[in-house]
């Protein structure tokens, strides 16, 4: 099985995504492609950079000939021992978002009141799905894009406490974020990884400058995207996980913990804007094929594994609840959520629930099933499980591209089925049932 492990030690961004992906085997012209197909007069450079050392990928975006960050941003980043950006007018006619500076970007220019003015009013939610879905980009990769705005943007719509509709986004509906957000999805369907998994994410510290006032970071969007993964705050008192970098680890929904076993082929390394001194401001992301180390030392093969088996019986719990915990536990890094209708003690109808998870998930999990249900105790074992190898292919279809997923053993595809979201996304834009899309995709992977 194809796995990706993102080590974020200097936290995460949408730039620091872009280059590690490059570094790591992503042909350049995906995101290049990627970034002309949004037609928004953007380009990518591209270039190796030292980072305390470390020799990395930086990727710039472009809006014409001048740096896309410079056109949108402002200081707004403060560490204890440097000085506030203080601006003398709140001049504002919508919600915004929480950031208005990408992290690690410092220069100083005057902030007039027609500055303030033309940054006020943001891309929102509508225009950049409509931009995104208008796209020549694979449904899949718009799919991702489209979530993590989404994502970012039911953050934003609960800080301010208005519809999602009416946020309008000002950094990460900036040129550069919008590039670096569908790029970097476009980069992550081209790796083909079966399964992610992430570090523990250092957010930095100190204070940020937001469009209400300061903040100790992170500040309130990209807090209320990390809420229940695991993050600290080391070495460095700056802003390390941006709101971009936040929503794409909440699209992927990585497996959070140590890096698991794996035998590792390619590492890359994606650079931040800043070259700190305290530690290397890069994104480390390692691939390559699983393989789990057992307690009594030996590595099982890479279609064999262990997981960790959470189950509860509840025969008093409203099945909102139940729908509610189930979706918690995904997004918490479940492997898999199951529940079976049972008969409990005294003839009561009862469910079942039933979680799989890998070890480093195990703690989240167990809190969560005591905590949100009505259960008085969590049984916990272990399992082997067989696993086919993963792989993805595209087909062509009347509707589109679709991938279809690939299960096979010693190289024989035992099983092929169209990837559900592709094919959605295909019914969707075509205004076909979703079955004949199914059924066009698997039609075409038969020939």
């Amino acid at each position: 099985m194809r796995i990706a492990y993102l080590d974020c030690f200097a936290g995460i961004s949408g730039d620091m995504f872009l280059g590690a992906l490059v570094d790591a085997g992503v042909d350049p012209r995906v995101l290049h492609e990627a970034t002309a197909a949004l037609n928004l007069n953007a380009t990518l450079k591209i270039e190796k950079v030292d980072r305390s050392g470390i020799s990395s990928t930086k990727v710039h975006v472009y809006e014409g000939a001048k740096l896309a960050e410079e056109l949108h941003t402002h200081p707004r980043e403060h560490g204890p021992s440097e000085q506030s950006h203080q601006h003398t007018h709140t001049h504002q006619h919508q919600p915004k978002t929480q950031h208005e500076h990408k992290a690690g970007h410092a220069h100083d220019h005057p902030h007039t009141h027609e500055d303030k003015h033309n940054h006020t009013h943001g891309r929102s939610l509508t225009v950049i799905r409509n931009l995104i879905n208008a796209a020549t980009l694979a449904p899949a990769v718009k799919a991702t894009a489209i979530q993590a705005f989404e994502l970012l943007g039911a953050s934003e719509a609960k800080i301010h406490n208005v519809p999602i509709e009416k946020i309008h986004f000002h950094e990460v509906g900036a040129v550069d974020a919008i590039v670096d957000i569908v790029a970097a999805s476009a980069g992550i369907h081209a790796l083909s990884i079966d399964r992610w998994f992430c570090s523990p994410l250092n957010v930095g510290g100190g204070m940020v400058d937001c469009a209400h006032g300061r903040f100790p970071v992170p500040a309130p969007a990209t807090a209320d995207l990390l809420r229940g993964l695991p993050t600290y705050s080391a070495h460095i008192e700056k802003e390390l996980v941006t709101p971009t970098g936040a929503a794409l680890i909440r699209a992927l929904a990585p497996t959070f913990g140590p890096q698991p076993a794996m035998r590792v082929e390619k590492i890359g390394y994606g650079a931040g804007t800043r070259n700190s001194k305290e530690l290397p401001n890069v994104l480390r992301i390692s691939v390559g094929e699983s393989g789990r180390t057992e307690s009594d030392g030996t590595t099982t093969s890479p279609n064999t594994d262990s997981v960790t088996i959470l189950e509860t019986a509840i025969d008093d719990l409203s099945p909102q609840i139940l729908a509610y915990v189930t979706e918690r536990a995904l997004a918490l890094g479940a492997l898999d959520v199951m529940s079976t209708a049972v008969q409990m003690k005294k003839g009561r109808l009862g469910t079942l629930l039933t979680l799989l998870a890998d070890d480093a998930q195990v703690p989240i999990l167990e809190d969560l099933l005591l905590r949100e249900t009505s259960t008085l105790g969590v049984r916990i074992h272990r399992e082997r499980r067989s696993c086919l190898d993963r792989a993805h292919t595209t087909v062509l279809t009347p509707y589109g591209e679709i991938r279809i997923k690939l299960g096979s053993r010693s190289g024989e595809v035992l099983n092929a089925a169209p990837e559900f979201e592709d094919c959605r996304a295909a019914a969707a834009k075509h205004n076909v049932p979703l079955k004949l899309v199914q059924q066009a995709a698997n039609a075409a992977y038969r020939r």
